[in-house]
């Protein structure tokens, strides 16, 4: 093989690394600079032996191994080559900061993306007045259902207290850091930071107002998002801190309020609804959990009474003055509950069962709402006398 045969294979596994997306920051290896070198020896008549020099981002980087057998299949692939071996480095300070640079575009201070001009990111509280309703298994499962239909969504954990969002999707580990950048753990196609990540099991969190406010700062800020098409927000029971600090740093989020058929619950429900009055955020709709258990013989046992997703709907449309609708009615369902504990959500574990339908249906339903224009540039001038 000549030197410009060479000089050929190597470009060709360059083009081929192209498509080679990195599992964390979802780029291209070469578009993040993380291909070092690509050397062509060894020539048989089968074919070269190619060596590709791949720099991480960190050096404990915890996709390393999908890394090296992404990279070694596109590379054995290529027309030319017979075998190839991986040699991992890791990026030098200067790499790294000038990645974070690119990745924000161009800004290297942390900002929170989804407030910037153009965004395009759909950006839903789920919401209640009070725990217990299922609130965080209807984040999961609509989280897990809207990347299932192809969306990139992502998932902040905002119940700080009581954090159940790891154990529903499946995630083991703590974010990627990259200085002082975070890479969310991927879990069903959905990114998911939580402060259960970070701290022991068992040990309670233990804080006040503004560390609460700084943490989900930090999430929205620190974390690498990427282009979401949505992010949902659990947020804890009630109107306390974190609901306000969502509204002060998402002020184009809109709010899905999730209740029970009970009378309480719902009376509850709508408190947590009408703080869109004093935040002016907009309340998408009402989902009703647990509405019934379906029985043998197809009679439906209404545990919980019946009425309270309607009601809420219903009342915060006349305290809004404007259509709030019910999103969908999820029925106790067992496999739900079962699939949550098993961190796999019913929607991708069981998609044909009752609660799955609704969860379903009730994502469809989000993905195809327009993003609002508040915080958006709509490329207008004014014009001056």
């Amino acid at each position: 093989m000549s030197t410009t045969d060479t000089t050929d294979v190597a470009g060709r596994v360059r083009a081929a690394l192209a498509a080679v997306i990195d599992p964390e920051i979802r780029r291209p290896l070469t578009e993040l600079d993380m291909v070092r070198s690509v050397d062509v020896h060894g020539v048989t008549d089968a074919g070269a032996h190619v060596v590709v020099g791949i720099d991480l981002t960190v050096a404990g980087c915890p996709m390393k191994s999908q890394l090296v057998r992404e990279v070694t299949a596109a590379t054995v692939a290529v027309e030319g080559v017979a075998s190839a071996d991986v040699e991992l480095g890791v990026m030098t300070p200067e790499q790294r900061a000038s990645m974070r640079s690119r990745l924000r575009g161009g800004n290297g201070d942390p900002v929170i993306p989804f407030t910037q001009p153009g965004s395009l990111t759909k950006v839903y509280a789920i919401a209640s007045g009070k725990g217990g309703v299922g609130k965080s298994s209807v984040t999961a499962n609509l989280a897990a259902a809207l990347a299932a239909d192809g969306l990139s969504v992502g998932v902040v954990d905002a119940d700080i207290y009581g954090f159940s969002i790891p154990r529903m999707l499946g995630v083991d580990r703590q974010p990627t850091r990259v200085d002082s950048m975070l890479l969310p753990p991927i879990e069903h196609g959905v990114k998911v930071v939580s402060i259960g990540m970070f701290v022991p099991a068992g040990q309670p969190v233990v804080w006040r107002g503004p560390m609460l406010h700084r943490a989900l700062e930090q999430f929205l800020a620190d974390v690498f998002w990427g282009d979401l098409d949505v992010l949902l927000l659990d947020l804890p029971p009630g109107t306390g801190d974190i609901a306000i600090s969502v509204a002060q740093l998402l002020p184009g989020s809109e709010i899905i309020v999730v209740t029970t058929p009970q009378a309480a619950a719902a009376e509850v429900a709508e408190r947590a609804g009408s703080i869109a009055t004093q935040t002016s955020q907009g309340v998408v709709g009402v989902i009703e959990n647990m509405s019934w258990l379906e029985q043998p013989d197809g009679s439906r046992l209404e545990i919980f009474g019946s009425g309270g997703g309607q009601r809420v709907a219903d009342r915060l449309g006349e305290t809004l003055g404007t259509d709030v609708p019910l999103l969908g009615q999820v029925p106790l369902d067992v496999t739900v509950r079962a699939c949550g504990d098993d961190g796999t959500p019913v929607v991708l574990a069981a998609p044909d069962s009752p609660g799955a339908r609704v969860l379903r249906d009730v994502a469809r339903s989000l993905a195809k709402r327009s993003r609002g224009l508040a915080g958006m540039s709509l490329g207008i001038t004014p014009v001056t006398h």
